[in-house]
């Protein structure tokens, strides 16, 4: 383990020395903090790929260095998998031939048997979200499926083992991914790889936005915008599972029966004009505790309208730039806080998927599943969830 932890530096053609850039922040209302531990004396850790940060630096020490491992498939072994050669629209989503990875010390080989696509990964593929991968590269972090094969130093998995990912090193949509160990989590008998490709990003933002970052409590009220989407159905479940009342919103009658199935205390169709007022008459004048907000170019100043005292909203996504007006929220003394998933720290990342296997365990979670297709159809996937037509996680089956 001692050479996994030294490790730390790699060359790459004429780009210097590289290094995966590891940044702590402790949530709620503590600091944040920046190590200044050196790579000789630093534990070995893998953390999610998507949430470290490849820069060619000449102090690592500044940072925290974690390793970075060349990957290389067994000659003349494929697989198929997406690959997007260009940025743009969905067509650019085209399956192609490619060698099977091989774990390297601290990594995970998952066969995959159901992937989750998430509306982020439509964004990165237009070339719309920063930052950019570099080309080509493989969409995706949620998979399901078994361990095929770990590396040195993986103790506590074994091939065979039913598992689900928090993200990947070579991306999943695909027949096989290599994963850092902490990114692969172990799946409670019972559930399905549907159900277990549709948990990573969409259950850990609901849990993040929800009880790391607004830090909801029991008799909380909170208001989910579009909580018929997969963050909003997973956001239903943790708050009636400790005991947060639910205001939801929904476009489409289906979305309305899906939030009384998950207990919702009030429906109102976000096509209302008067929607906002239906909170406020809902809670009697007094507004809300918790607002997690999905599309905040678009609601984010008629949030703050709503807000009970102390009140906070949660971003989780937006499109686009938006105006508000500071004063909604000096009266209440409410707050705004961001939200990304890939910027938890390691800490809490384990708390998240310890809940998410308890309630798994317990029931108290289910993911929809609203359509499954084949790994070739991943353009027509991306093109459904642009166009909001599919109610519930579409997965794609390889």
């Amino acid at each position: 383990m001692q050479e996994i932890a030294s490790a730390a530096r790699f060359q790459e053609g004429g780009r210097g020395v590289g290094y995966l850039i590891i940044e702590e922040r402790s949530p709620c209302d503590r600091k944040t903090r920046q190590g200044e531990t050196s790579e000789e004396d630093r534990p070995f850790s893998l953390l999610d790929i998507v949430r470290t940060r490849y820069e060619t630096v000449d102090n690592p020490r500044r940072f925290g260095a974690a390793p970075v491992y060349a990957l290389g498939g067994a000659k003349g072994v494929s697989m198929r998998a997406i690959r997007v050669q260009q940025f743009g629209g969905p067509d650019v989503l085209q399956i192609e031939e490619v060698t099977d990875p091989l774990p390297g010390p601290g990594q995970v080989l998952v066969k995959v048997r159901a992937i989750g696509i998430n509306p982020v990964e439509t964004y990165i593929r237009s070339g719309t979200h920063a930052p950019k991968p570099d080309l080509p590269y493989t969409p995706g972090t949620d998979a399901a499926g078994t361990v095929e094969a770990v590396g040195e130093g993986v103790k506590d998995l074994k091939p065979g083992d039913r598992v689900y990912t928090s993200g990947t090193v070579t991306g999943a949509y695909a027949e096989k991914t290599l994963c850092g160990r902490l990114q692969v989590h172990k799946m409670p008998e019972g559930v399905s790889f549907s159900k277990g490709a549709a948990l990573g990003v969409p259950y850990s933002a609901a849990y993040r936005a929800l009880f790391q970052r607004a830090c909801a409590v029991p008799a909380d009220v909170l208001l989910v915008h579009g909580a018929d989407g997969s963050v909003g159905v997973a956001a239903m479940q943790f708050a009636r599972a400790r005991g947060v009342a639910t205001i939801a919103t929904v476009g489409r009658e289906e979305g309305r029966a899906l939030a009384e199935r998950y207990g919702a205390r009030h429906i109102i169709s976000h096509l209302d004009g008067d929607h906002m007022q239906q909170v406020l008459s809902l809670t009697d004048g007094r507004g809300v505790d918790v607002i997690l907000e999905m599309l905040a170019n678009v609601n984010l100043g008629n949030d703050l309208t709503v807000l009970a005292p102390g009140g906070r909203v949660v971003v989780i996504g937006s499109r686009g730039p938006v105006e508000i007006n500071p004063r909604d929220l000096m009266r209440p003394e409410a707050a705004i806080l961001g939200m990304l998933v890939f910027s938890a720290p390691e800490r809490d990342l384990a708390s998240i998927h310890a809940a998410i296997v308890a309630g798994l365990e317990n029931n108290s979670l289910d993911p929809i599943i609203g359509r499954k297709m084949s790994l070739a159809d991943a353009a027509e996937a991306h093109r459904l969830l642009e166009t909001s037509k599919s109610l519930g996680k579409i997965v794609l089956i390889p």
